[in-house]
């Protein structure tokens, strides 16, 4: 049986979360933009339900993979207030597992927006 009280107390920490994230770290809203232009994007060029998911897809793992930085990046700080090799290295690597996401989602973004571009340029 689902406990309905928990579930909606436990939601209301996770959105607090993301609420947390996008007011304290700069890339979470240059990633609330993105995520905003390429929604309006997809709108305005009718993006089919394959185009999509495939948005859909990036945007999630960007915002999954910041979300999870975040949170490294703020444990580490707890447990290594002082500069240690180590927790620079796992900061540097959670950091680089969202640029290779950003990547990514740059990536789906121009296989499915250029051509619709180019279309729209060139009529």
């Amino acid at each position: 049986m689902i406990d309905l009280p928990k579930f909606i107390k436990s939601t209301r920490f996770a959105l607090k979360g993301i609420a947390t994230m996008v007011k304290n770290e700069n890339n979470a809203r240059i990633h609330l933009i993105a995520t905003l232009l390429v929604t309006a994007l997809g709108f305005y060029f009718s993006l089919t339900s394959s185009e999509w998911l495939w948005i859909a897809t990036a945007i999630a793992l960007v915002w999954i993979l910041e979300a999870l930085n975040t949170a490294i990046e703020a444990l580490v700080d707890l447990v290594s207030p002082q500069f240690h090799p180590l927790a620079g290295k796992a900061k540097d690597v959670a950091a680089g597992a969202v640029l290779l996401g950003a990547i990514f989602a740059v990536v789906v973004g121009v296989i499915i927006f250029l051509p619709k571009i180019k279309m729209l340029l060139w009529q």
